[in-house]
């Protein structure tokens, strides 16, 4: 059921749609070498043979994980005899374009640049960290996004349809409720869609008996229903890599959902990446480190949630650690937020390693052994608690730097009085001559 023509080709609107950048490279005959980037079964390498039969040019495909050195060659000599025969330049389609290595990309580099094949390589997994940087450099690179929902639906309506490829001659009846579930269940992934129709139609109708044993016999009604798409797809399919951009993304998505005070999504991320078998503790590390980066004194009591839940997470572990980590995120989510510790310490370490370094102030160095005094060390500390108020107006610093600005937000308020209060105490210098 792969579409024969770009006509029947479903997806990837975003490029290939009327006016988008590869249509229009179609259309003007101006095809380079590219990069298709996205989840299985989004039409990669549907895609690239399309190209091929739009362009009229020669096809050749490998998988990077099979081809070598001397299948590269011998694609390339192919392609430029095709060139000096009849003119016909040649599309090379390389599948896993990640597992490329450094030995078969330099054979081939040269003649991409030339214009002796044309790469299209496909991938799963982020070129801009997967592939060598010389071959993205030298590639258009098009991200493939799921199939949406009825997308998926006139997939299967097509091949229910189609008499020569797909189950046409068949008296085939599928409810809408079983397409709904087909198409939500495979996650934008046609060929998974595909497989639960196929498995649906032959496990409802024996196949006969004969020469030709995988034809049904048309004379029988097929009825699919949402029990039969139910069993005949099983589990829902979570994309996602473990070390990969899902990993990433997904974590990215859960903490500026806890950021941006959003309980919900910041649960429906969690609830992806424990599906999928995400490690819990590194959910919680990351837990942790929002408290204190996008929390902080806003709420003290953030990290302490956060350092709760990693513990409970650690020694329960999968599934009961889901309750923990929920509470955590959603307290995370709902509680005020600042950033004014993360941003202090930002700028500190920032002065420390690109200032000059400032010297401890003769006052504040440690004078607990005999020779301190000789060296003026902790002499004229002042000692806080001696002051009725607990505060005495003393340098501890040595330059005059603001690094902590607390904000309006939650406990940060009562700080943000306090310093207020601290600096109303502070005697101005007298002026020269007073």
């Amino acid at each position: 059921m792969r579409p024969r023509v770009l006509e029947e080709f479903v997806g990837q609107d975003h490029f290939l749609g009327p006016g988008k950048l590869l249509r229009r490279m179609l259309e003007a005959d101006r095809i380079t070498s590219v990069i298709f980037y996205g989840p299985p079964g989004t039409g990669k390498t549907t895609l690239a043979e399309l190209i091929a039969g739009y362009t009229q040019r020669r096809f050749e495909r490998g998988n990077a994980a099979a081809v070598g050195v001397k299948d590269v060659r011998e694609v390339l000599d192919r392609a430029r005899a095709a060139l000096e025969n009849d003119g016909r330049r040649t599309i090379f389609f390389l599948d896993e374009i990640h597992r490329f290595n450094r030995a078969q990309q330099d054979v081939l580099l040269g003649d991409v640049e030339r214009g002796v094949v044309t790469l299209i390589g496909a991938t799963t997994e982020n070129p801009y960290f997967a592939v060598n940087a010389p071959l993205v450099s030298r590639s258009q690179v098009f991200a493939f996004e799921p199939i949406p929902p009825d997308g998926i639906k006139a997939l299967l309506r097509r091949a229910m349809a189609d008499p020569e490829r797909g189950f046409g001659q068949l008296d085939v009846t599928v409810t809408d409720e079983a397409l709904d579930h087909w198409a939500l269940t495979c996650d934008g992934d046609a060929r998974r869609a595909l497989m639960a129709l196929e498995i649906a139609v032959l496990s409802s109708e024996p196949c006969r008996v004969g020469t030709n044993p995988g034809r049904h016999d048309p004379a029988r009604s097929i009825q699919i229903d949402l029990a039969v798409a139910q069993d005949s797809i099983q589990q829902k399919a979570v994309v996602y890599d473990g070390t990969g951009d899902e990993h990433y993304d997904t974590i990215s998505a859960m903490i500026k959902s806890m950021r941006g005070s959003d309980p919900d999504a910041a649960v429906y991320w969690l609830a992806k990446m424990l599906v999928a078998g995400e490690d819990p503790m590194f959910i919680a590390r990351r837990i942790a480190i929002l408290a204190s980066e996008d929390i902080g004194n806003a709420d003290p009591r953030a990290i302490q949630v956060a350092a709760a839940a990693y513990d409970i997470t650690h020694r329960v572990g999968m599934p009961e650690c889901q309750l923990t980590l929920a509470q955590a995120a959603i307290y995370m989510a709902t509680t005020p937020k600042s950033n004014a510790s993360a941003t202090a310490i930002w700028s500190a370490m920032k002065d420390v390693r690109e200032g000059r370094t400032v010297p401890v102030p003769k006052h504040l160095r440690d004078g607990h052994y005999k020779s301190a005094i000789k060296l003026g060390h902790a002499v004229g500390y002042q000692y806080s608690h001696d002051s009725p108020t607990g505060y005495v107006d003393q340098d501890y610093l040595g330059v005059d730097k603001t690094y902590y600005v607390p904000t309006q937000r939650g406990h940060e308020q009562r700080i943000a009085q306090f310093l207020e209060w601290v600096r109303s105490q502070k005697v101005e210098p007298s002026a020269p001559g007073s």
